[in-house]
């Protein structure tokens, strides 16, 4: 339940609920990502993931239906949708695929919510290309500094798109609006938000904070 008295005190409200991303997710990545987490578990660690990322999914889709909101007023930011001007059929596209995630999207837009691009596309093709890469070679990477090399370019892409999605919010939340951001848990938005917006975490907080724009 959110406290008044803090609430009143800011003119926004984001609703923020950190994800864990389905094999549905991951479009044309998912094949190389089921291969990867076969080879470094097997098959019964990947049933045991696919489990456990149901049910977090069911906790998410409880927490988030059971509020009870002014759905006019209301604005969804989503990792990994970009600003392209077609965001609602990739919503729809990707919740036909069958993605927790975009299916609980289109029934907070059949409520009346407004979908709201959210990503550099640019930042995330770029993105794409280092995991491609970096899934394809598994663990043959020949060094520890070519390892240390793609981790710093990862860390420094999620770095950039945190700002980004950050600055996106900022400029596209108004005054007495309420945003739900579904964002990757190893993301942070911390000290990135206006001081204007309160941030609630219904289910839990990110597995990161703060961090300094690169």
């Amino acid at each position: 339940m959110v406290n008044r008295s803090i609430e009143s005190r800011f003119s926004k409200r984001l609703i923020y609920i950190p994800i864990v991303h389905t094999p549905a997710d991951m479009g044309a990545l998912s094949e190389l990502v089921r291969l990867a987490t076969f080879r470094k578990v097997g098959a019964t660690g990947w049933k045991r993931k696919l489990n456990l990322i149901d049910k977090i999914w069911t906790t998410i889709e409880l927490a988030v239906e059971d509020s009870d909101l002014p759905y006019k007023t209301v604005r969804l930011y989503q990792d990994g949708l970009p600003v392209c001007g077609h965001e609602a059929e990739l919503v729809t596209e990707l919740a036909k695929s069958g993605s927790r995630n975009h299916q609980l999207l289109l029934r907070l837009i059949e409520r009346g919510a407004t979908i709201v691009g959210t990503e550099s596309l640019e930042l995330l093709m770029e993105e794409y290309e280092l995991a491609k890469q970096t899934m394809a070679a598994g663990g043959s990477l020949k060094s520890a500094g070519m390892k240390a090399h793609q981790e710093a370019l990862s860390d420094s892409l999620l770095r950039r798109r945190d700002w980004f999605i950050a600055d996106r919010i900022n400029t596209t939340l108004g005054n007495g609006e309420t945003g739900i951001l579904f964002l990757g848990m190893l993301h942070s938005l911390e000290n990135r938000l206006d001081k204007d917006i309160h941030v609630i975490y219904p289910v839990h907080r990110p597995l990161n904070y703060g961090g300094e724009k690169p």
